[in-house]
């Protein structure tokens, strides 16, 4: 994890995308099928898609669970689909302590978010903004048909 000023969310092709959800659980539905609905328009399928709802979907979870809302009562949500990563933020208005990725016990119901947020992304990080706190994250693609000059 890092935390300050994280990559520009400009990073692909795709315009990036503004949502404000509630701060609630009906949030994380809205969110997660705002992405699913954008990622199928793009024809991004498979694991890709896949992994880039489930951190979005944790992102958002850990936002309506840990966090208070922003001043209108919202989470802002903002997306960016780069041809090798999907670029996530979520925005709200910060909680008591800054999130960290742990390890939860086996016997506990929760916990888990930010190490699955950890595992599958290539960095993640969080911001403390004037306004607010943003937590970011970064998806892996997989470059198809890309040969690896390594090799070569």
């Amino acid at each position: 994890m890092s935390t300050g000023a994280g990559p520009p969310l400009s990073v692909g092709p795709s315009t990036p995308v503004t949502l404000r959800v509630p701060h609630e659980r009906t949030g994380v539905r809205l969110a997660r099928h705002a992405l699913a609905d954008q990622m199928d328009a793009a024809g991004i399928s498979g694991v890709e898609r896949d992994d880039a709802i489930l951190v979005l979907s944790e992102l958002v979870s850990n936002s309506v669970k840990h966090a208070t809302a922003l001043p209108s009562g919202e989470i802002a949500v903002r997306w960016a689909l780069g041809a090798e990563e999907v670029h996530l933020e979520i925005t709200d208005g910060g909680a008591a302590t800054m999130p960290r990725a742990g390890i939860a016990a086996l016997s506990a119901l929760g916990g888990r978010g930010l190490e699955i947020v950890r595992t599958i992304c290539r960095r993640w990080g969080v911001i403390e903004g004037e306004h607010g706190v943003t937590v970011w994250a970064d998806v892996p693609r997989p470059v198809v048909g890309r040969r690896d000059l390594a090799a070569d």
